[in-house]
C-alpha cells in the first residue's frame, strides 16, 4: 500500500492512526509512505513512533520532485509486491478495506481495481454544495461489483490499486497532471484509467472496499470548485491545441457565451445556491481558451 503526502502533517496524522486500525488482509504487506518534498512537520511526524502499530510494517521514502504523479511513480519504483494499492493522506479506510481488496485479487486477478469513496465533512456543509458537486470532492459509487469497460466509469486516485506489471503495458502516471504543491489540479487518475480501458486491461469495481474522504473546511468554498475547473480547462486547452495555431477555434466563443448565459439564468431563477455547477462550466471555458492561447502543450 502506498500513501503519497505533501505538507499535510495536520491531516496525515489521523490517516496514519486510522491505517493502524486495519484488519490484517491475510497476506504479506507494507505501508510505503512517499514524502513528496514536504517542508512542514510531515518529515518529523513520520519519524515518530506513536502512530505505528506492530501489525503495520512501514517504509518511508522521500521524493523531492514535486507533484502527486511524481510521488506515485516513485511508489511504483519502490514497491516490492505484485500489487500496489494507493490511498490519500486525508482519508479514513473501512477496517476491512485491505481484506476486501486481497479477496478480490485472489478471486479475480485484476490488472487494476477501485473502490467506493464517500465524503466525511469536517465542517458544516454549505447550502450551495448540492449533491451533484460531491463527485468533485472525490465521492464515487458505481454500484454493484463488476468489471469496468467504459471510460465514463473511472476509478479515483484516493482508492485504487494495480498489478505492478500493468504499468509496463500502459505506462506510468502523467507527470504533467495531478496536484503539484498547492496547485489545485488533478486528472492524472482518470487519464490513466482511460489508458487502461483502451489497452483492454481487466479493471474490477469493488464497492465493498470503502474509503471515507475527509473534507477540510478550505475546500468548502465556491472558489475551490471554480479554480479546479479553471485549471483543468487550461491544461486541456493547451493539450488540444498541440502544435497548432494559438488562435482559439471560433466555436469556443459561442460555447463560452452559452455557458455564461446558462449560469446567469440559473442564478437569477433559483439563487446562488443552485448555480455553482454552471458557473464551473464558465470557469472551465475561460481556462480552456487561455490555455489554448498562452500555455505550452
Amino acid at each position: 500500500m502506498a500513501l503519497c503526502t505533501h505538507n499535510h502533517a495536520d491531516r496525515l496524522g489521523r490517516t496514519l492512526v486510522d491505517l493502524g486500525r486495519l484488519r490484517h488482509p491475510g497476506c504479506d504487506w507494507e505501508l510505503l509512505v512517499i514524502d513528496n518534498g514536504s517542508t512542514d512537520g510531515t518529515s518529523c511526524l513520520l519519524t515518530e513512533k506513536g502512530w505505528r502499530r506492530s501489525n503495520l510494517p512501514v517504509r518511508v521514502v522521500r521524493e523531492d520532485a514535486l507533484g502527486l504523479s511524481n510521488a506515485r511513480n516513485r511508489a511504483l519504483r519502490e514497491a516490492s509486491g505484485e500489487y500496489i494499492v494507493f490511498i490519500d493522506d486525508d482519508e479514513t479506510p473501512d477496517v476491512d478495506w485491505l481484506r476486501v481488496y486481497w479477496e478480490t485479487i485472489e478471486t479475480h486477478r485484476p490488472d487494476a481495481f477501485g473502490g467506493r469513496i464517500d465524503v466525511m465533512f469536517e465542517g458544516e456543509r454549505p447550502a450551495w454544495l448540492q449533491d451533484d458537486l460531491l463527485g468533485f470532492l472525490g465521492k464515487l459509487d458505481h454500484g454493484e461489483a463488476r468489471w469496468l469497460t467504459d471510460q465514463s466509469t473511472p476509478i479515483f486516485g484516493g482508492n485504487f490499486g494495480f498489478r505492478r506489471a500493468t504499468f509496463e503495458r500502459v505506462g506510468t502516471f502523467d507527470r504533467a497532471l495531478g496536484r503539484k504543491g498547492a496547485r489545485n489540479s488533478g486528472g492524472e487518475d482518470t487519464e490513466l484509467y482511460r489508458r487502461l480501458i483502451a489497452a483492454g486491461c481487466k479493471v474490477r469495481w469493488v464497492p465493498e472496499a470503502l474509503i471515507f474522504h475527509r473534507i477540510q473546511s478550505q475546500k468548502l468554498a465556491r472558489g475551490y470548485f471554480l479554480d479546479l475547473h479553471y485549471r483543468q480547462g487550461r491544461i486541456e486547452g493547451a493539450r488540444s491545441r498541440g502544435s497548432g495555431s494559438r488562435l482559439p477555434p471560433k466555436y469556443l466563443v459561442p460555447q463560452l457565451f452559452r455557458a455564461i448565459r446558462n449560469a446567469l439564468g440559473r442564478r437569477a431563477r433559483f439563487g446562488s445556491d443552485y448555480s455553482l455547477r454552471l458557473e464551473m462550466n464558465v470557469a472551465y471555458f475561460c481556462g480552456y481558451m487561455l490555455g489554448w492561447t498562452f500555455d505550452a502543450a
